[in-house]
C-alpha cells in the first residue's frame, strides 16, 4: 500500500469513527457529556461531565442477608441415624424426607404395647359380660354354688332371706345395688386400662413417625450436624434448612432512627459480595428493642431472584431525622476501573487522560456512584474505556494519535 492510498484508507477510517461518534446505535441508553441518560450506543468510549446533587442526610446502617425462613431439625427419638438425603447446598421439595433414625427399639416396643393392648381389650368384654350377667341375674352366682337340685337356694332366695330381711337381718335391694356396683367399678377399671394401653400404641406410632424427619417447605440444607452412623439423643440437632428462594435484610436500627421508618417504605440498599444496589421493602419492625444493644431489629424483603447469599454484608440507607442536607458527586458506574482492589477512573485534563485513584462512597441511583474523594464537580472522566486504554493523549472522536 502507498502512501496516497494510507492517506484516503486512514481519511475514510476518521470519518467512519466521526460518524459513529455522533450517530450512536438507537434503543440503547447513556450517560452523554451532561450525566443524562439518552439513546445511544452504551459500549462506546465517552466523555462525560462530573455531576453533583444534594440530597438529605442519610445514615449507613450495616445489615445481613438472611432467609425468609430457617428451621433447625433435632431429634425427636434416640437412636442411630440410618438415612441422610444429601449435604449443604442440596435442594428439597416439600415433605421430602431429610433424615431417618434406625426405629427397630420402637417396632419392638410396639408390639410389646399390641399384646397389653389385646389383653385389656378380652379384661374389658369379660367385666361387660359379668356385669351384663349381673344386671340380668342378680345373685346367679350364689344360686349356681348352693348344693342339691337348687330347691334349697330355691328355697333360701324365697322364704329364709325374705324372713331374715323383715326381722332386720339383711337387705336385699342394698345388696343387688353392692354387687352391681361393683361389678361396674370392674367394668371402669378394665376399660381404663384399655385406654392406657391404646395411648401407648399411640405414642408409640407418633414415635415411628418422629424417626423421619420431612421438610416443611421447599429449601436448601445449609447445615448439617450428623452423618449416617451416628448415634444421637433426643433434643440433639440434626441439621439447618432454609428457603433461599425469598432472602431478607436483617438491620440492628438504632432507636433515634426507628421514627423515620415505617412498614411498607422502599429504601436502597447495596449488596457487598457483588456490589450491587438494589431497592428493598421494610417487612417488619419487631415490637421489642435490643436490651444489650438499645437497637430495634427491622426486617427488609429483597426482591424475588436476586442473586445474594445468606450470611453475606449488606447496607441500607435510612433517612436522618436530621433537617441538614449534603451534595453528593456521582459519576457513571460504567467509568470505575478495578485495578486490583482499588476503584480507578480515567479523568481528562485538556487533551491528556490522567489516571485517578478515587474513593467511593453508596450511592444507590441505578448506574451511578458517589464518589467521596479524587474528583471534583464539573471535570470530565472517561466512560466505557476500552481495554487497552492508558494515561497519555487523549484523541477526540476523528483524531488519530501520533
Amino acid at each position: 500500500m502507498n502512501i496516497k492510498t494510507l492517506g484516503f484508507f486512514i481519511a475514510g477510517l476518521s470519518i467512519a469513527v466521526t460518524a459513529a461518534a455522533q450517530n450512536p446505535a438507537e434503543g440503547t441508553l447513556y450517560y452523554d457529556s451532561n450525566g443524562q441518560l439518552v439513546s445511544g450506543n452504551p459500549a462506546q468510549a465517552r466523555v462525560v461531565t462530573v455531576g453533583q446533587r444534594t440530597t438529605g442526610i442519610s445514615t449507613i446502617l450495616s445489615a445481613s442477608v438472611i432467609p425468609y425462613r430457617e428451621v433447625t431439625f433435632t431429634a425427636e427419638v434416640a437412636g442411630r441415624i440410618e438415612y441422610i438425603a444429601g449435604r449443604e447446598g442440596d435442594g428439597f421439595n416439600q415433605q421430602e424426607v431429610l433424615v431417618a433414625i434406625n426405629p427397630e427399639k420402637l417396632l419392638a416396643r410396639r408390639g410389646q404395647v399390641v399384646a397389653d393392648l389385646n389383653n385389656t381389650y378380652l379384661a374389658l368384654r369379660n367385666s361387660q359380660m359379668q356385669y351384663g350377667r349381673e344386671w340380668m341375674s342378680p345373685q346367679s352366682q350364689n344360686i349356681n354354688r348352693s348344693p342339691g337340685m337348687g330347691m334349697p337356694a330355691i328355697f333360701d332366695q324365697m322364704f329364709s332371706r325374705a324372713m331374715g330381711s323383715g326381722m332386720g337381718y339383711g337387705n336385699p335391694w342394698l345388696d343387688r345395688y353392692t354387687d352391681l356396683y361393683s361389678s361396674g367399678t370392674h367394668m371402669g377399671q378394665a376399660q381404663g386400662q384399655h385406654l392406657a394401653a391404646l395411648s401407648k400404641l399411640r405414642e408409640i406410632d407418633a414415635g415411628i413417625r418422629d424417626t423421619h424427619t420431612v421438610s416443611p417447605f421447599s429449601g436448601v440444607i445449609i447445615e448439617k450436624m450428623v452423618e449416617a452412623g451416628d448415634t444421637v439423643q433426643v433434643g440433639q440437632p440434626l441439621l439447618k434448612f432454609a428457603d433461599l428462594n425469598n432472602l431478607q435484610l436483617s438491620v440492628e436500627v438504632p432507636s433515634r432512627l426507628i421514627s423515620t421508618v415505617e412498614k411498607g417504605m422502599v429504601i436502597p440498599a447495596m449488596l457487598d459480595f457483588n456490589h450491587q444496589y438494589i431497592d428493598v421493602r421494610l417487612a417488619q419492625i419487631y415490637p421489642v428493642g435490643n436490651v444489650q444493644r438499645h437497637t430495634i431489629t427491622v426486617k427488609f424483603d429483597l426482591p424475588i431472584g436476586i442473586s445474594a447469599w445468606p450470611g453475606t454484608y449488606a447496607e441500607i440507607m435510612l433517612p436522618d431525622n436530621g433537617e441538614s442536607n449534603e451534595t453528593l458527586i456521582e459519576i457513571p458506574t460504567s467509568a470505575v476501573i478495578q485495578r486490583g482492589s482499588l476503584p480507578v477512573v480515567y479523568a481528562i485534563k485538556g487533551d491528556r487522560r490522567e489516571l485517578r485513584l478515587v474513593r467511593l462512597g453508596a450511592s444507590y441511583a441505578e448506574g451511578r456512584v458517589t464518589v467521596l474523594a479524587g474528583l471534583s464537580a464539573g471535570e470530565q472522566v472517561l466512560v466505557n474505556p476500552s481495554a487497552g486504554v492508558t494515561s497519555g493523549w487523549h484523541k477526540a472522536p476523528g483524531d488519530i494519535e501520533p
